[in-house]
C-alpha cells in the first residue's frame, strides 16, 4: 500500500484516534468580521466591563489572544451575547492599535511595567498644594511617563485655601504646561469643576495623583451621576491618604461632546523603570534640534553634550535645558527624595 506518492488517497493516510470523539484542533482561528466595537471601562479580576453603543457588557478576554491585555481606555472587538442582560457575557477577540499608552513601573528597579490607560488624550496630575505636603517629584515622574506616552499633560493644584500655588507653579513655568488652581469651597460649589471641565470637553482624561489630594472629589463633582467613595482622611503621621479608589474606571464627563474621565487608583509611587531617556527630548521641540551635535548615547547631562552650546547660541531658553534635566534625572531618583 503506498501512503506517500503522486496519487496519494485519503484512505492511505495513517491518522491518530480522536478519543473525545470532537473535531480535531486547527490553527486557522475565525476572523470574526461581524465583531461588534467596544471601549473598555474597567477591569475586575479577569471581566471586563465595555460600552458597546449604548449598552454595558460584560466581557471576559478570548484565549486566542494569549497573554495580550486589555485595558481601560482599549478599543476591542467582541462577540458573544452583547444584549447587556445580566448574567451574559462576551467575549473580546481583538485589541486596536494604541494612540497612547500611560503606562509605570512600581519601582524603578522593577522589570515589570503596569499600562494604567490606554487611548487617553492628556494626563490630569493632581496635587495637594497642602494636606498632604506637594511632591515634585512625584509630578516630574508623572510628566515623563506622560510624554513617553504620547499624552499631554495638565496640572491641577487642589486646596488653594490652604497655601499659595505660586512657588510650585514657578517650578513648572518654563515647561508651558496648562493648569488649573482649585481650592475646597469651589469643589463643593462646583466652580472649580467648570474651569476644569473646560480643558476636558472632547478628550479622554486620566486623573492621577497622590493618595488624599482630593482626585476622587474633582472626579465626582465632574462626573456627579456616578459618585465615587472619597478618602476623607489624611494620615496626621505620614502625611498620605487613604486609597478609596481601587481599579481604574473611565467615566462619561458630564455635558461633554466626547468627554472621558478616567479616575485611577491612587500612587505612592511611580516607578520609571520602562521610560527609554531618549524619548524624553521629544517633549522639547526647541532643544531637540540641537541634539544633532551631541555623542552617540548621550544622556543631555555630561560635559559632552551638545545642549550647552546650543542654549550658549540663544536658540532656547536656559530654564528649558535645565527643565529637560531634572526630568532625566527623576529616572534616577525616588519620588520621595
Amino acid at each position: 500500500m503506498r501512503r506517500y506518492g503522486k496519487h496519494t488517497d485519503e484512505d492511505d493516510i495513517r491518522t491518530r484516534p480522536n478519543r473525545k470523539g470532537n473535531r480535531p484542533r486547527t490553527n486557522i482561528r475565525p476572523k470574526h468580521e461581524d465583531a461588534a466595537d467596544g471601549m473598555v471601562l474597567t477591569v475586575d479580576r479577569g471581566r471586563l466591563t465595555c460600552l458597546v453603543e449604548d449598552r454595558i457588557v460584560i466581557a471576559m478576554k478570548a484565549r486566542e489572544l494569549g497573554r495580550k491585555a486589555a485595558v481601560v481606555g482599549d478599543t476591542v472587538a467582541l462577540v458573544g451575547d452583547l444584549s447587556g442582560k445580566k448574567d451574559t457575557l462576551a467575549r473580546i477577540v481583538r485589541i486596536a492599535d494604541r494612540s497612547s499608552v500611560l503606562r509605570r513601573t512600581a519601582d524603578d528597579d522593577d522589570p515589570y511595567e503596569r499600562v494604567v490607560v490606554a487611548n487617553a488624550d492628556q494626563l490630569a496630575i493632581v496635587t495637594a498644594l497642602a494636606d498632604p505636603e506637594p511632591r515634585p517629584r512625584l509630578i516630574d515622574r508623572c510628566l515623563v511617563a506622560a510624554y513617553d506616552g504620547g499624552l499631554e499633560p495638565l496640572l491641577v493644584l487642589t486646596k488653594s485655601d490652604l497655601a499659595s500655588p505660586d512657588k510650585l507653579l514657578e517650578l513648572y513655568g518654563d515647561l508651558d504646561i496648562p493648569f488649573v488652581v482649585t481650592s475646597r469651597e469651589e469643589l463643593e460649589q462646583g466652580g472649580a469643576a467648570d474651569r476644569v471641565r473646560a480643558h476636558l470637553d472632547g478628550k479622554v482624561t486620566a486623573f492621577v495623583g497622590h493618595s488624599g489630594v482630593g482626585k476622587t472629589t474633582l472626579v465626582n463633582a465632574l462626573v456627579p451621576e456616578d459618585r465615587r467613595r472619597t478618602t476623607g482622611h489624611v494620615n496626621a503621621v505620614t502625611g498620605r491618604g487613604r486609597h478609596t479608589t481601587t481599579s481604574a474606571l473611565a467615566l462619561p464627563l458630564a455635558d461633554s461632546d466626547g468627554g472621558w474621565v478616567v479616575d485611577t487608583p491612587g500612587v505612592r509611587s511611580f516607578g520609571l523603570a520602562h521610560i527609554d531617556p531618549t524619548r524624553v527630548i521629544h517633549a522639547f521641540p526647541d532643544l531637540e534640534a540641537g541634539t544633532e551635535g551631541c555623542p552617540r548615547a548621550c544622556s543631555h547631562d555630561e560635559q559632552d553634550c551638545a545642549l550647552d552650546q546650543w542654549v550658549a547660541d540663544g536658540h532656547a531658553d536656559p530654564a528649558r535645558l535645565y527643565s529637560l534635566r531634572r526630568l532625566l534625572s527623576t529616572r534616577e531618583r525616588r519620588e520621595g527624595d
